[in-house]
C-alpha cells in the first residue's frame, strides 16, 4: 500500500537548534485505516480531512467528523473540530467521516 505524504512548512532557519531536525522529522500515521506519513508536527482540521478524503469539499451541506487516539500528552484521544489543530504522535490513529446533510 502506497503512503501518503503532508508536507510541512518551511523550517524556521532563525529557530533554535532543534528546530531544523524536528522539521525533517517524519510521522508515520493512520488515516482511516490507511497509513499515511506528514512532515508536521501539527494538523489542522482541514489538513486532516484532506488525507482522509483527496475529493473533499467544505461547504454548508457537507460535514466532516473528526476522531483520534493514540495522540499526544494529556490529550491522547478526542475530537477534531473546524478551526482547531492537533499535535501529531508517532503512531497516531484518525478516523473521519463525511456526511451529506441534504
Amino acid at each position: 500500500m502506497k503512503n501518503e505524504q503532508v508536507a510541512a512548512p518551511a523550517a524556521n532557519s532563525q529557530g533554535g537548534p532543534d528546530q531544523g531536525h524536528e522539521a525533517n522529522k517524519v510521522y508515520k500515521i493512520m488515516v482511516n485505516g490507511r497509513p499515511k506519513e506528514v512532515h508536521s508536527k501539527e494538523l489542522t482540521f482541514v489538513d486532516v480531512v484532506k488525507l482522509a478524503f483527496e475529493d473533499a469539499v467544505f461547504n454548508d451541506v457537507t460535514v466532516y467528523t473528526i476522531t483520534y487516539k493514540r495522540g499526544e500528552g494529556n490529550k491522547p484521544e478526542g475530537t477534531l473540530v473546524e478551526g482547531e489543530s492537533v499535535k501529531i504522535k508517532e503512531g497516531m490513529v484518525f478516523n473521519v467521516k463525511r456526511t451529506d446533510k441534504s
